[in-house]
């Protein structure tokens, strides 16, 4: 199998949650589980985190990743997007000699991410070729063909009124991305392609998909991470 490379972007400018990368998360820094997941599949070869942050690259380090350059301000501030970041990483990567044809982006703060979903994911994208990217999702909890809209003075109405009627079993499944990771070939990642325009994605189930951008959400995902240990 070709060479592939796992490039973890860590930014040390959080608003929302303080420092929010590196906070204990189950009593081990949040981007730890990230970095160990990526180290623990054998088809990654290299695992780099892209940081502007001095204190993230030395734990980054100690966890056992590669930080070998530092992330330019332009593109560690809140509105950069990920496809720009992740360009510069290759780009970086390889002007220090690093050889690899696929690159694997993987957020920070992925407490239940799986190295078995890197690794099935990563098998899509050569089945077919290298062509675009894959990613993980997963179904929404209700139908969204069935969803509501709500105006100011509290009265519902159907987005779609063409399916109030409709058997949920006779409804399409829909999907969102789960925000762990991406994998593309790295040529497809320089050509700046729209990931959602452009993917295949695995399912993952709803338990395992979290979204962590305020103090309740932590509080919710490390109470869910504690129920799941205490099950094991």
């Amino acid at each position: 199998m070709s060479e592939s490379i796992a490039i973890i972007p860590a930014r040390g400018g959080s608003k929302r949650i303080p420092r929010k990368n590196i906070k204990p998360f189950a009593g081990k820094p949040m981007i730890g589980y990230a970095i160990e997941a990526a180290k623990a599949c054998e088809a990654i070869s290299r695992v780099v985190v892209t940081t502007d942050d001095d204190e993230i690259a030395q734990i980054a380090e100690d966890f056992g990743a590669e930080v070998p350059f530092r992330r330019p301000p332009e593109l560690a501030d809140d509105i950069t997007p990920t496809v720009p970041v992740i360009q510069h990483a290759i780009n970086a990567c390889r002007t220090r000699g690093f050889e690899f044809e696929h690159a694997c982006c993987i957020y920070p703060g992925v407490p239940f991410i799986q190295t078995e979903d890197l690794a099935e994911a990563l098998a899509m994208l050569i089945k077919h070729d290298g062509q675009g990217y894959t990613f993980p999702v997963t179904g929404f909890p209700s139908p969204i063909q069935r969803a509501l809209k709500r105006d100011d003075a509290g009265a519902v109405a159907p987005f779609d009124p063409n399916h109030v009627s409709t058997r949920t079993q006779d409804l399409e499944p829909a999907y969102f991305d789960a925000g762990q990771f991406y994998w593309g070939h790295a040529e497809t990642w320089l050509t700046g392609a729209n990931i959602h325009a452009n993917g295949r994605a695995i399912v993952l189930p709803e338990w395992r998909v979290v979204d962590i951008d305020t103090p309740e959400d932590w509080d919710r995902a490390e109470a869910l991470h504690r129920a799941i240990g205490s099950g094991e």
